[in-house]
């Protein structure tokens, strides 16, 4: 059965923490380093997948990207092979992390965290799939609506390589740390920070934040701002209900940790 460990109560000097913290950093950077040379190798077929979104919005046969500097094409190459070489060793930098960060923590204070560390990468993950599923393919045969004939001019869309990437990855970075907000939410309250009170009478107010946000980190077309600020609205709401849920049973925790303090006052 899977056992969380109390705090650890052994002592170690200075020194040792610091060559601990040293040797997790090295083993992060190692695993970023063979997830960047892998992805580096399969470089042109991850390229493949970021790009069929803006495919599938160009008419059958039409699409296309440019390069206008010779080099651009190298470093689009390189941004995809890191970018997706984090994603791939993610899970071994959280886990170093944690075990250096752990052994400080009470078995409770294990416990509240734990939830939080497995919500993240799969609401992450959420949003980035519903930026690359559903936000970019409207958003992008919005943008290429604008092409046809200005004046006896053509108007055609001829995005570079290295404007693209730019574009993907702010759409998937802008929904997937943005579908964080529950996790940001429930730890404050978990701290003490805000309270559900507090952010059931600021309701309004943070609404109104949320479709500024959504219009700062979106590109300028209301429906990439709209289908972003809508989940985001119901993932707060989600996430007052789950700040009752949290209410209840940190009371409970205080209140068993209250009934064996009694417990143990009452043998002496």
């Amino acid at each position: 059965m899977f056992k969380i460990d109390d705090l650890d109560e052994t002592r170690a000097p200075l020194l040792d923490h610091l060559i601990e913290l040293r040797t997790r950093v090295i083993r992060a950077l190692l695993a970023l380093g063979v997830g960047f040379a892998v992805c580096f190798y399969f470089a042109d077929e991850i390229l493949g997948i970021l790009v069929q979104p803006l495919k599938n919005a160009f008419p059958e046969g039409q699409g296309q990207l440019i390069f206008t500097k010779l080099p651009e094409v190298f470093f689009v190459e390189l941004k995809v092979a890191l970018f997706a070489g984090f994603m791939v060793s993610f899970p071994v930098i959280a886990n170093q992390m944690w075990a250096f960060i752990a052994p400080g923590l009470y078995a409770r204070e294990k416990k509240a965290f734990l939830p939080f560390l497995l919500a993240t990468p799969i609401l992450f993950t959420a949003g980035a799939c519903l930026a690359y599923f559903v936000v970019m393919p409207v958003a992008f045969t919005f943008f290429l609506g604008f092409g046809g004939t200005t004046g006896g001019l053509n108007v055609q869309a001829l995005p570079s390589a290295g404007d693209y990437l730019s574009l993907v990855m702010q759409f998937i970075l802008a929904f997937g740390l943005t579908f964080l907000l529950p996790v940001l939410l429930l730890l404050l309250h978990r701290a003490g920070i805000v309270t559900r009170d507090q952010m059931v009478a600021a309701r309004r107010y943070v609404i109104v934040v949320i479709f500024v946000i959504a219009a700062i980190v979106t590109p300028p077309d209301p429906g990439s701002q709209i289908v972003l600020a809508v989940p985001l609205w119901l993932l707060f709401e989600a996430s007052l209900v789950l700040m009752r849920f949290q209410e209840k049973a940190v009371a409970a925790d205080k209140a068993a940790r209250a009934a064996e303090e009694a417990a143990g006052q009452a043998a002496e």
